[in-house]
């Protein structure tokens, strides 16, 4: 089988989606807010591509791609300059991901919810350095196209 058959749920992530990204310390105090432009993509069956373009309100900007690679099983996993990790469903409406920077002490657990009708998603992270959660980020995007 291929990923779209075995990652539908991925397969329903694919387009644009726009929203914002909240970094919030322990204490829930924001840190720091942007807004995202994502592309999700499934490439020949096999792969998985993303592109996400962050823009701050001072003008800065940022885009990283996110190549990931079909492991079988219902399980991706991307390998970057800047961090590696892993994705999986667990449900018709949850995606599980978890990655690490490279040469950083952090690990990051996301959650990933789409809508029912498939036009909004809802996404949290939670970084973890030494088993203790050290900020949290919320992000919420609507599909763009």
């Amino acid at each position: 089988m291929g990923l779209r058959a075995d990652m539908p749920l991925l397969a329903r992530h694919e387009g644009e989606w726009e929203g914002e990204y909240r970094h919030l310390d322990r204490e829930g105090n924001l840190l720091d807010r942007h807004r995202v432009l994502m592309t999700c993509r499934i490439v020949d069956d096999a792969a998985y591509h993303q592109v996400n373009r962050y823009t701050w309100d001072d003008g800065r900007t940022e885009t990283h791609e996110f190549p990931g690679t079909y492991l079988g099983g219902g399980r991706c996993g991307f390998d970057t300059e800047r961090l590696k990790g892993e994705f999986r469903e667990l449900d018709d409406t949850t995606i599980y991901l978890t990655w690490e920077y490279k040469g950083q002490p952090l690990r990051l657990y996301e959650l990933i919810v789409l809508s029912t009708d498939g036009k909004a998603r809802s996404r949290v992270w939670q970084w973890i350095e030494d088993g203790v959660c050290v900020r949290r980020t919320l992000i919420d995007e609507r599909r763009a196209g």
